[in-house]
């Protein structure tokens, strides 16, 4: 095949027993994204010739509000969002006027306008969760007992203890912080009057979490809301946020002569400077791609328009002969795995002797609106699959995906199993989920209102943004991610040191319209992958008819793919899973090298046909060895793998396959 003029981007070819991109995962008909009024009626109109006229009075009102409506996009920003909606009114462009288009689209754009100010939270959601709450709780005199008895023991209990503290200062708390609440640690909360405001807010705090929860006949998800909603409010005001309430900002401010609040200041209008230039976080300029992170040395062997696929240069004089294939989630850089050398898996992988791929995502914009799920399994897992095969034929990969990149992953081994395909050695899982009944807190942002109000703001601009994406996750951990952070930068004046990890995290991707659609209604909402309602090529799949080992990694605080979550995995597979817990998060539990302090995992490997154990049986009977789980993860890949051969070339031109470029690629450094 001759090589693209266009610098090698190239589509791929087909293979045999598969289309070249996965079959859709909707049926054919659903394979595009809703299209503008004007775009349909244009296609009817080549179709069946001149339509019709509209009415006399239809016209008319049409040529009075189209340019009224332009005006006001002008105006606000909103032009595309008009203009889709008045398309339809054009003369001639459908055989009769649909009047619900306009009206449909002029709905969207209220959601979306909505959206952009709400970080894409449906306020009508959250109003249906407080009526359910306050509508219940007015219908429970019992309950209202229940709490008035609560508040009047609370309030008994703390002018206990302050009269108490006033004669004795040695006087223990009455009320201790949750052991993940560090606001309150300095010892200068312990002081007079200090020690006395921290405690009163935690037992109000207290309160309201018995106020918002176990009102009989709310549904769990309202619940769930109210509780999540009011916990954010309380952390508004909660006394560690103020100058005059918080010891410690209070110190530093009389010892500083207020000139910590001058520099927070200044940080602040920093901040803000580069928010809306669109520039990264102050720091982050010192971990730069291909200069200071991802630096493993490789070429680009494969590109299309979703992926990247990047070939690592050998570090030994012979390589394991399974090659290993890392697919990591479309909503982060890869590079989370190739940061500095010294906490680089990809680094750390090369040395021990593997070949390793990486799949590399392309930013999306507003064009890439249309690819779905279908496209990202065809693109972007089956299409390196042939790169590997064509580099290195006739062995079987250790294919690897983390976060969505392994949901992605399971689904892809779900479909070659269904085909008979044994492309797949071995399956590794790093924090990824299956099953979303229990995927934690972020299905507090999803339900049928959520989702309708979330897709209207990715209809209007043909993707979900990063900054939308970052501002539910840090409501998710908001004392950590959002209070302590303003006041250290913007109340005490300083700047916490940028990190790789920091800097890569700040350095997001976008979602398209159709793919995210897709994910949150068939996968986050109605679970559809482990109900066997997920279709790929018009059939549905079954994670059970995976046959290769399994390795599933979770870590213990992960907010986003909570560990109990991912255990599920040992309910779903027929095959031989190894489960390991490790501590940290979601992304420091898995950046976890060896020599990291603090670090710790649990193992165990089932057998296929073991029987089940439960979660916390599990737990209670698997000890926590000290350590990386990166080596007993590489010892079990090494354990089946077939044995050593020479490394293979990087790329095959010969095959369609050459060198493209050095690694990271031209994706990666897409903003």
């Amino acid at each position: 095949m001759t090589q693209p003029a266009n610098g090698g981007d190239r589509e791929p070819p087909a293979v045999a027993g598969a289309a070249p991109e996965a079959p859709s995962t909707l049926p054919r008909q659903k394979r595009e994204a809703p299209r503008a009024p004007r775009e349909r009626a244009a296609k009817r109109g080549a179709k069946g010739g001149q339509a019709p006229a509209w009415p006399a009075l239809w016209q008319a009102g049409a040529d009075q509000l189209v340019p009224a409506m332009e005006k006001y996009a002008e105006l606000f920003g909103l032009r595309r969002w008009v203009d889709t909606a008045v398309r339809g009114m054009a003369p001639g462009a459908a055989d009769a006027p649909d009047l619900s288009e306009g009206p449909r689209s002029i709905d969207r754009l209220v959601h979306a306008a909505v959206g952009k100010a709400t970080l894409s939270i449906s306020p009508v959601s959250l109003a249906l969760a407080y009526f359910d709450w306050a509508a219940h709780l007015a219908m429970s005199p019992g309950k209202q007992a229940i709490l008035a008895e609560k508040a009047l023991r609370k309030a008994t209990r703390f002018g206990i203890h302050v009269s108490r503290a006033l004669a004795e200062p040695a006087t223990p708390p009455c009320i201790a912080p949750l052991p993940q609440d560090r606001r309150f640690d300095h010892p200068d909360w312990q002081k007079f009057p200090f020690r006395f405001i921290y405690q009163s807010f935690l037992l109000t705090q207290q309160w309201w979490h018995n106020a918002t929860t176990g009102v009989h006949g709310v549904s769990r998800h309202h619940e769930q809301m109210v509780s999540f909603g009011t916990r954010q409010l309380l952390d508004v005001v909660s006394p560690s946020n103020f100058v005059p309430t918080n010891p410690e900002l209070l110190q530093v401010t009389m010892k500083q002569g207020a000139r910590n609040l001058a520099q927070g200041a200044f940080n602040w209008v920093e901040d803000w400077e580069r928010a809306i230039a669109g520039r990264p976080p102050v720091g982050s300029e010192a971990f730069r791609p291909g200069r200071e992170v991802a630096l493993t040395p490789g070429v680009v062997v494969y590109r299309n328009r979703l992926i990247e696929l990047i070939q690592y240069k050998p570090a030994t004089s012979e390589v394991h002969a399974e090659p290993v294939l890392i697919v990591p989630a479309w909503i982060m850089k890869y590079y989370i795995l190739d940061l500095s050398p010294h906490n680089s898996l990809v680094k750390y992988l090369v040395e021990r002797g593997h070949t390793v791929f990486m799949v590399s995502w392309h930013n999306p914009g507003a064009d890439d609106r249309d690819l779905g799920m279908g496209d990202y399994l065809g693109l972007g897992v089956l299409s390196p699959l042939r790169a590997i095969r064509a580099i290195v034929p006739g062995r079987k990969v250790d294919a690897v995906g983390y976060c969505l990149g392994g949901t992605l992953l399971a689904i892809a081994a779900a479909w070659l199993a269904r085909k008979q395909d044994e492309q797949f050695n071995t399956v590794s899982l790093f924090a990824a989920q299956v099953d979303f009944t229990e995927a934690g807190e972020l299905t507090l942002f999803m339900d049928e209102s959520q989702l309708a109000h979330l897709e209207d703001t990715m209809w209007d601009q043909g993707y979900l943004d990063s900054k939308q994406m970052a501002g539910a996750f840090q409501l998710l951990r908001s004392n950590d991610l959002i209070w302590s952070r303003l006041v250290r930068d913007y109340l005490r004046g300083e700047r916490e040191p940028m990190t790789d990890l920091m800097a890569w995290n700040a350095d997001a991707t976008r979602l398209p319209y159709r793919m995210h659609s897709e994910y949150l209604r068939r996968l986050f909402l109605n679970n559809d992958l482990v109900e066997g309602r997920y279709e790929v090529g018009s059939k549905p799949l079954s994670l059970g008819d995976i046959r290769v080992p399994v390795f599933a990694v979770a870590t213990e605080s992960d907010h986003v793919a909570p560990w109990r979550s991912v255990y599920k995995l040992n309910l779903l597979l027929d095959t031989a899973v190894s489960f390991l817990l490790t501590s940290g998060g979601h992304n420091a539990g898995i950046v976890s090298e060896p020599g990291h302090p603090h670090r710790s995992y649990r193992l165990l490997q089932r057998k296929a046909g073991d029987r089940y154990l439960d979660p916390e049986t599990w737990h209670a009977s698997v000890s926590a060895t000290e350590g990386s789980w990166w080596a007993p993860w590489a010892e079990w890949l090494e354990a089946h793998d077939s044995g050593k051969s020479p490394p293979p070339n990087l790329g095959a031109a010969d095959k369609d396959y050459p060198p493209l470029g050095p690694a990271p690629g031209r994706y990666v450094l897409e903003a």
